[in-house]
């Protein structure tokens, strides 16, 4: 069945790139933003439990990592690991101490209260490892900085968990032709040690 309704994206990642977009006030954001995205920015004031549309979040992310991570994904990735605290202190029951698994469980039901679609698949998940397939449906530039974000997030959300020795890579990228994205994580378990 065909979606009628644009991609949404909730208020609570939005204020990140609000924060972001605020604090940078060299970038001239009333050049650079689309005309129709700067009441988001600078009038309104957003809702962390609102929806809001998934175009403008991409349209404004990729802003953002141009003039502010300079098209660097390595700040992107840091980006996300410190997201991952910021949630964590918005939702403590999305940590499960001791429990990298559980704590990966927990966002994968979380998750559906970010995003309006399927945003994510989690296809394995044990102890020591998992396989994240994300579908953000957004432009190539878009897709990979979201999917760096992304790998970044689950690494600082298993450390917090007490896993170490994380290991996060790519084995597909949507961005670059294969036909979907996955990201392979393993780790040592807090009990391995």
């Amino acid at each position: 069945m065909l979606r009628s309704v644009p991609n949404q994206v909730k208020g609570m990642l939005f204020l990140d790139y609000v924060r972001m977009v605020r604090a940078n006030k060299a970038v001239e954001w009333h050049i650079v933003l689309d005309p129709g995205d700067l009441h988001y920015f600078f009038e309104d004031t957003i809702d962390p439990a609102a929806w809001y549309p998934m175009a403008t979040f991409e349209r404004v992310g990729n802003a953002i990592l141009k003039y502010v991570g300079k098209s660097e994904l390595a700040s992107v990735e840091l980006w996300g690991r410190r997201s991952a605290i910021q949630l964590v202190a918005a939702y403590p029951m999305l940590l499960a101490e001791g429990d990298p698994v559980e704590s990966i469980n927990r966002f994968r039901v979380l998750r559906q209260t970010f995003f309006d679609f399927d945003a994510l698949d989690v296809p394995l998940l044990h102890p020591g490892a998992a396989q994240l397939v994300p579908r953000f449906h957004m432009s190539r530039v878009a897709e990979e900085a979201a999917c760096f974000q992304m790998l970044g997030f689950f690494a600082g959300l298993i450390e917090q968990a007490g896993a170490t020795q994380i290991d996060a890579k790519f084995r597909q990228r949507s961005w670059d032709g294969d036909p979907q994205t996955r990201l392979d994580l393993s780790w040592a378990s807090p009990e391995d040690r």
